[in-house]
């Protein structure tokens, strides 16, 4: 897989006001020729600049917070939000009650409609729960909910939920989830065409350029404070901040460390970085030899200075992951674990247990422009394996490419480099990434699984967090990937705009406010 190759070309066939349809397949959007026109072409109109392709328009299909699920918040109902503050928000939902163990419920506002006028109501919550979790549709998102049993309609303003063991992260869950307008689906292609029951619109694509938004009209919540929303993709970090320097765009993230005080002393921006739920490491492929061997795993951990990665790459502005994926923002982060210290000798060690290096190099993938000074840190980690005799060979390719042979193909690479973070920040969520018959696992281990499930069978904080202590453990210690660091949220604005800065991955318009003048 190249970074050359495309995933599905967007071109825009017939819009109005009340249904955006946007027809063909989504392209590998790359930055092609700058925009000449400033962000402040129209008045209250807001450019944010993202770093990737928008790979779907299918909510159900993605799991992408920072660019698709995004984008799609501005045009798709969901029931909660989490907002600046990081805390739980009701949206559709006004209120949710756990009534015992198995059962929630969960009441909703009786005004919301889409824009094709189908009311937002018990039914259409219920169909969104059922198309996701229907085996035949494969959603992205149905690991989410496959502790829910039954969806219950009670009135039109009320849906019961039943749920096969406890699930406590259900409502911070349910910030990702977003619904689909049942009739308009039955008609339409969700991938590829929009409907909208959000404050916005989607009124225009330019392939490899941006996708604009319009304020929508029949929207049933608060007025957006921006008429006009400009969403640009610029894969490149030096881009993004050329344009927001340039007064191209109001808002860019995941910029270089370096780029910070530079910003903030060209008059003209303002810069800077709080800590991240999201963690970096090297995504082992257990299902394919070597990396099945767990001295080889081990080894591979030991070989590489992931403090000195921190220092030289993230001017210590990144924290070292301690032998596991959540952070310690994470409900059931694990603070008695360790990092793997930076050994040479004992990888050398475990190298020749495991058998010795492999013949022929293994390969890392790197999805380009998507995670933050990524292709440096890939680099870095090739070059230290090499120092102990483990031959690499580097393979970029966009975004949609690597996500395609992630979960579409299951053909992942042996290694790759891959960040993770999961908006109801517990470790509930971001665990089950790595649990027996998820697809995005990669890993196969039942001691995990079992924590795991411990953890889900009870709403009880301290057996819960002692269940995820166990679980972290064991993955420490079975090492299914090289745990690297908790990535810092870097940004830059414009003076136009006000923005709470914050550590997961959302970038929505609507937590944005024009600047008092």
């Amino acid at each position: 897989m190249q970074a050359s190759e495309k995933s599905i070309e967007i071109n825009q066939k017939g819009m109005d006001m009340t249904r955006k349809s946007l027809s063909a397949a989504i392209a590998a959007l790359s930055l092609g020729a700058a925009i000449s026109t400033s962000a402040l072409a129209q008045d209250k109109t807001l450019t944010i600049a993202i770093t990737n392709t928008i790979n779907t328009f299918d909510p159900h299909m993605t799991a992408s917070v920072g660019t698709d699920l995004s984008l799609l918040s501005h045009i798709y109902p969901s029931l909660v939000l989490r907002g600046p503050d990081m805390k739980i928000a009701p949206a559709l939902a006004t209120e949710w009650t756990s009534v015992d163990d198995l059962t929630w419920r969960i009441k909703l506002r009786s005004d919301a409609t889409f824009n094709d006028g189908e009311k937002i109501d018990a039914e259409v919550v219920k169909w969104n729960f059922d198309r996701v979790r229907d085996p035949a549709l494969n959603a992205r998102i149905k690991a989410w909910f496959t502790l829910i049993s039954d969806v219950k309609v009670i009135s039109p303003t009320e849906i019961e939920i039943k749920t096969s063991s406890p699930y406590p992260a259900m409502i911070g869950q349910l910030s990702m989830f977003f619904l689909l307008p049942p009739k308009w689906t039955a008609e339409h292609k969700p991938a590829t065409e929009t409907a909208s029951g959000g404050a916005y619109v989607i009124s225009s694509v330019k392939p490899g350029e941006s996708i604009t938004l319009d304020a929508n009209p029949q929207y049933w919540g608060p007025k957006p404070d921006f008429a006009k929303v400009v969403v640009r993709i610029i894969p490149d970090a030096a881009s993004r901040v050329a344009a927001l320097l340039a007064g191209e765009v109001d808002f860019i993230n995941s910029i270089p460390t370096t780029e910070i005080t530079r910003i903030k002393t060209s008059g003209s921006a303002q810069a800077g970085a709080v800590p991240s739920t999201r963690t970096v490491f090297i995504k082992f492929n257990t299902l394919k030899p070597p990396l099945d061997n767990k001295l080889l795993r081990q080894a591979l951990n030991y070989a590489v200075d992931k403090e000195g990665i921190v220092k030289a790459i993230f001017n210590d502005q990144a924290e070292i992951a301690k032998c596991q994926v959540t952070s310690k923002s994470y409900f059931g982060f694990n603070a008695d674990l360790k990092p793997y210290a930076y050994d040479p000798d004992k990888a050398a060690e475990l190298l020749k247990k495991a058998g010795g290096a492999p013949a022929e190099p293994i390969e890392i993938e790197v999805p380009t422009g998507i995670y933050l000074n990524g292709e440096e840190v890939v680099q870095a980690v090739a070059s230290q394996l090499e120092e102990i005799g483990v031959k690499t060979r580097i393979v970029e390719m966009q975004f949609s490419a690597y996500m395609d042979k992630y979960l579409k193909t299951k053909d992942l690479g042996r290694m790759s480099l891959l960040s993770q973070a999961w908006p109801t920040i517990d470790a509930d969520g971001l665990l089950t990434l790595f649990a027996p018959g998820n697809m995005y696992a990669y890993w196969d281990n039942a001691e995990f699984g079992k924590a795991l499930a411990d953890g889900r069978s009870t709403m009880d904080v301290a057996k819960r967090q002692a269940a995820y202590k166990k679980a972290t453990e064991v993955m420490c210690d079975e090492a299914p990937a090289l745990f690297l660091y908790t990535q810092p949220a870097t940004y830059g604005l414009s003076k136009r705009i006000t923005w709470t800065a914050r550590g997961d991955d959302w970038v929505r318009a609507f937590d944005m406010k024009p600047a008092a003048n």
